[in-house]
């Protein structure tokens, strides 16, 4: 046995329980330290403060900085063993940098200038540990959260969950008083932060005019890590640095993000991730190339536009910092076409979803592998893939191809003289294109939509309803469901038992859970509706049948009818987003009890239909 083992008494039998309690309570110590040093932060940024309340502020911060540096030398004293398989590589740098903290509390600065000098003058720098005690907060909540997931907590609940929170803090920190210009009452900060989280992008009031820079960043954090998903965010903070989670966690981290295997779900994630940081790297840069020194706005001013149009698109967000958004006669006058094909373009990436991203991903490398295999040796690799593309990504992109022609030539039809009459052939089908994208989800529109026909409006609607492809920053019932629902619907209609696409059946359970989607969502929109038009008399029943879908759907498109809603009736469009972002089914599967699977089956009947 070890010295310090024995002087630590660690090992031995009748003590270790009650260390293992100290060292849990010490975890629960340092998740609320972490929220503490948050809301710190956010009171800090968020207010403006006197010197007394910045000093105690300080005094938290320094509070929290000491519970860390406990709870750390604790595990790496009382648990070092396992230590050494828990952290990775990022977890011991982050470990490292951290101590880094105490050189200016023991030593003093160096007289003699030079490396150490300046390595002093990092550490000693606020910035230093501002960045480290932000980062190490975030990952202990995210383990915590980890951690409730480890107690086989339905995922569905945890996903229904974490969409509520986040929007919760986002209503608080939209109402600081450093992120709007004249204030904002309860109701529409949650609106805004609703509509945010869940990627809609309807909002009461103008966002331009109404929050601040720090206001329009809090919006922009909210509606990325809405579109991506907090779970995702959560779990991936805990896997990639914590490298602690549970066997359950990671299945139920698997079920959401679509990975095929354990072994997988970490690379999925980073490919996630970086599918997400590169393309709104690539928009915001392409964004910029066509604004630059045509907006008459400051280079700062410039970047913060194409970012955050680059997320928002992406997101399918819909929401812009200018007002009356991609509608604002500087851009529609401009001649700023390659804006809005890039916007859309974002739209239409971020809506066909991440698993056909990735599968696109291996579809490359693997064309990359037959190319250097001929580069290498002068002949094609004869070993072939026939299915590259699997059956997902083949409804995906054919429903995605569909709907994108077929809405863009309806809406040239319907408004050639109509909205479209005064744009130049080539401003009548950038136009088009961009409005028959952005009503699945995107909630951009280059014209204001009273001024269009009600034929128009009409496939606006269904197009919202429909949506972009599960496992998308998109809404609707999905691409994918919709497909499987015209399958069977053709199915019956042809008399064959099997609903069968590109070669291969569709299982029962697909087409039950897109049949239940329809119901569902048919159901919740009459519900909705009707509520809306009973608290709204005065209100066109066409705008609140197009509201009521634009908010169930997370799509964003608004005929002008949201901020003129009364209390009642914006937070019945809230619930709307809510449940259309999590979705009713992944509801009732969190709150209704689950029937088991049983071994024996009931005699079939017949029930007269037509």
């Amino acid at each position: 046995m070890k010295l310090y083992h024995k002087y630590l008494l660690y090992q031995s039998k009748w003590l270790e329980p009650y260390v293992q309690l100290g060292i849990n309570l010490m975890a629960v110590i340092t998740c609320l330290a972490s929220l503490l040093y948050i809301l710190a932060v956010v009171y800090d940024y968020g207010f403006t403060l006197t010197a007394d309340e910045l000093a105690h502020v300080q005094a938290l911060k320094t509070a929290v900085w000491v519970i860390f540096l406990v709870d750390l030398t604790l595990q790496l004293l009382l648990e070092r063993n396992r230590s050494r398989h828990a952290f990775n590589t990022f977890s011991w740098i982050l470990t490292v940098l951290f101590y880094c903290t105490l050189v200016p509390v023991i030593f003093h600065r160096p007289e003699v200038s030079g490396a150490i000098q300046q390595f002093y003058d990092v550490v000693v720098h606020p910035t230093y540990r501002f960045v480290l005690l932000l980062i190490i907060s975030l990952l202990n909540l995210s383990n915590g959260v980890s951690r409730l997931m480890g107690r086989r907590t339905n995922p569905s609940l945890i996903l229904a969950v974490s969409f509520l929170t986040l929007a919760i803090v986002g209503t608080g920190l939209l109402m600081l008083p450093r992120c709007t210009v004249g204030g904002i009452s309860w109701v529409d900060a949650m609106f805004v932060s609703t509509s945010a989280v869940c990627v809609t992008g309807l909002t009461p009031v103008d966002v331009a005019q109404t929050f601040t820079p720090e206001g329009q960043l809090i919006i922009l954090i909210l509606f990325q890590v809405g579109g991506l998903g907090v779970m995702t965010f959560t779990s991936f903070f805990a896997l990639f640095f914590m490298g602690n989670t549970s066997i359950y966690n990671q299945l139920v981290v698997r079920d959401m993000v679509s990975s095929n295997s354990l072994g997988s779900l970490l690379s999925t994630m980073l490919y996630i991730l970086g599918f997400t940081l590169a393309i709104e790297g690539m928009g915001m840069l392409a964004i910029w190339t066509d604004i630059h020194g045509t907006l008459g706005m400051t280079l700062q001013e410039e970047l913060w536009f194409s970012a955050f149009h680059a997320v928002s698109g992406f997101c399918n967000a819909g929401f812009s910092t200018v007002t009356d958004g991609m509608c604002n006669p500087l851009f529609a006058a401009g001649g700023h076409l390659p804006l809005y094909l890039y916007i859309g373009l974002l739209v239409l990436m971020g809506g066909i979803g991440f698993p056909i991203l990735v599968n696109f991903k291996d579809i490359f490398l693997y064309q990359l592998r037959r190319l250097w295999h001929l580069v290498r040796t002068g002949q094609w690799d004869g070993r072939r893939y026939r299915h590259l593309y699997n059956l997902n990504t083949r409804i995906v992109l054919l429903m995605t191809l569909i709907l994108t022609l077929g809405g863009t030539l309806v809406i040239c039809l319907m408004e050639w003289d109509g909205f479209l009459a005064d744009l130049p052939v080539a401003g009548k089908l950038t136009h088009a294109f961009f409005n028959a994208i952005n009503p699945r989800s995107g909630g951009f529109t280059s014209m204001p939509l009273a001024g269009m026909g009600v034929q128009t409006l009409l496939i606006y609607i269904v197009l919202m309803w429909i949506g972009g492809a599960a496992q998308s920053t998109a809404g609707g019932i999905k691409v994918n469901a919709f497909a499987v629902v015209v399958l069977n619907l053709v199915a019956v209609i042809r008399g064959t038992e099997r609903v069968e696409a590109f070669g291969r059946e569709l299982s029962a359970e697909s087409i039950r859970r897109s049949n239940a989607t329809v119901v569902m969502s048919l159901s919740a929109l009459f519900v909705g509706i009707c509520v809306v038009s009973w608290l709204e008399p005065g209100a066109r029943l066409l705008e609140v049948v197009f509201e009521c879908v634009s908010a169930l759907c997370t799509c964003g498109s608004s005929m002008g009818l949201t901020s003129a809603l009364g209390s009642p009736a914006k937070l019945v469009l809230v619930l709307m987003m809510f449940v259309g972002r999590v979705g009713l089914i992944t509801l009732m599967l969190g709150v209704v009890r689950q029937k088991r699977h049983t071994k024996y089956r009931y005699p079939s009947g017949q029930i007269i239909i037509n």
